[in-house]
């Protein structure tokens, strides 16, 4: 289906509103869970439960449409999905724990950087050379994460021993979430060649869920015992970030290149700061803005220099 070629004077317009929806109902995804959080809910629980939700909700149109398709997978499309699934799955419980530790803006700020590991894991396993234009937003990234977790007064007057090591522990978490997304990325855009957003997306969710389910059973999470509100919050963050935001993010996929809808995504952890800001009366101190700031310029150099990258070899 070579639609982004063929279609490109039909579909601009629901293009361009899908990234609209995408980014404000990706924005939703850390508020969500900071509520989630608030009710005691185990961050493995929430990660688990909004992977979940989507599977399910995903699941009609998964099997209806597409289960020829879904019968037909190769050993090698399987082995993909079950890796990238199982990243997913990490990915969001490393990102949910971080959010226990540090701000929204630092959390998803660092989480965004996805787009700079996955032009790094290129490197890596395909063999692709770095850009300068990628090296330079991978240096201007690195230096905002370590303003972030190296305080220049030392840890004395803006930030206390205990939260310098809560900003820590969540920036590394946060880290974490980040290079676990990007493989999830790296093996989205080569398995979004070969199968449609529906089925592509139910088998990853629905794996990363069963990861989840697996990893909460073997080490006694609780599932059950909480208020109604928080299985409302849960239920809200499968359909909202996750099916609507996540899932939107994949069927642009179709449309613009990889590194185009990895700028996208940039615009998410603005709508959470913002966001944050009103609900939390949230505002990190101004050296973890400043890095914050920087650690996004670093993605958006990086994105544009896979762009031309691309547009280059192609």
């Amino acid at each position: 289906m070579n639609s982004q070629a063929s279609s490109s004077d039909k579909t601009p317009m629901r293009a361009y509103a899908v990234i609209v929806l995408a980014v404000i109902a990706t924005s939703s995804a850390a508020i969500l869970i900071r509520y989630a959080l608030a009710e005691d809910m185990p961050p493995l629980l929430i990660a688990g439960a909004r992977l979940a939700v989507a599977t399910l909700a995903l699941t009609p149109l998964a099997l209806g449409r597409h289960r020829e398709r879904i019968a037909s997978l190769s050993r090698r499309e399987i082995t993909l999905i079950i890796i990238s699934g199982l990243c997913l799955a990490a990915h969001f419980t490393a990102w949910v724990s971080s959010l226990q530790y540090t701000t929204v803006l630092v959390s998803v700020v660092i989480v965004s950087t996805g787009p700079i590991w996955v032009a790094f894991l290129e490197v890596v396993f395909l063999r692709i050379r770095l850009s300068r234009l990628v090296v330079a937003g991978l240096l201007v990234a690195l230096a905002g994460g370590a303003l972030i977790g190296i305080p220049l007064d030392g840890g004395g007057a803006s930030l206390a021993e205990a939260e310098l090591s809560a900003t820590i522990t969540g920036a590394i978490l946060a880290w974490l979430g980040a290079l676990t997304v990007s493989v999830y990325m790296l093996i989205g855009r080569v398995l979004r060649a070969q199968l449609p957003v529906i089925p592509y997306v139910w088998l990853v969710y629905g794996t990363a869920s069963i990861a989840a389910a697996l990893v909460m059973l073997l080490s006694g999470t609780p599932l059950l015992g909480f208020r109604a509100e928080g299985y409302l919050i849960l239920l809200a963050m499968g359909l909202v970030p996750q099916l609507l935001g996540h899932s939107s993010l994949n069927y642009l996929l179709e449309y613009f290149p990889a590194a185009l809808v990895s700028m996208f995504s940039q615009l998410e952890p603005i709508g959470s700061a913002v966001l944050a800001l009103f609900l939390f009366r949230e505002l990190p101190p101004q050296q973890q803005i400043i890095g914050s700031l920087l650690i996004l310029v670093g993605v958006v150099l990086a994105s544009r220099g896979e762009i031309r990258q691309a547009a280059q070899s192609g």
